[in-house]
């Protein structure tokens, strides 16, 4: 038995090849761990790595293994064929756009292409 005060932790959402519903569990999910901000804009680029002090170097350091466990749930959510087309794993910001301009637009497209069948469909459907 459980006890009232046990959490489960959610499930990274698995992406299915629509976008638009998947990336807006994504950035809940993301954001649930503190970690979309890094994917929203990057890593922070450091001015040079020598002039800094202690602290902004453990800062940088705290950000990269931040970036590195977003990658992780990333890698998790997407499937092997389509990590693969990925060329620029670097970053999570890197994956998350490249996602982004792969797969939003397809989207876009179908929606108008069911919207186009739909008006076509209608017409005819008055001709009969």
């Amino acid at each position: 038995m459980t006890s009232e005060n046990s959490y489960v932790q959610p499930a990274i959402p698995k992406f299915d090849g629509h976008y638009d519903h998947w990336s807006m569990l994504m950035e809940n999910f993301l954001g649930s761990k503190e970690y979309w901000s890094l994917v929203e804009n990057g890593i922070p680029a450091a001015a040079g790595e020598a002039d800094l002090i202690e602290g902004q170097r453990k800062a940088i350091e705290d950000q990269k293994l931040k970036d590195l466990k977003a990658k992780n749930y990333l890698f998790q959510a997407i499937d092997r064929s389509i990590l693969e087309t990925i060329l620029n794993k670097d970053i999570s910001k890197n994956i998350w756009d490249s996602l982004k301009q792969k797969y939003q637009g397809t989207t876009r497209v179908k929606r108008a292409q069911l919207q186009s069948l739909r008006k076509e469909f209608e017409i005819l459907h008055m001709k009969a």
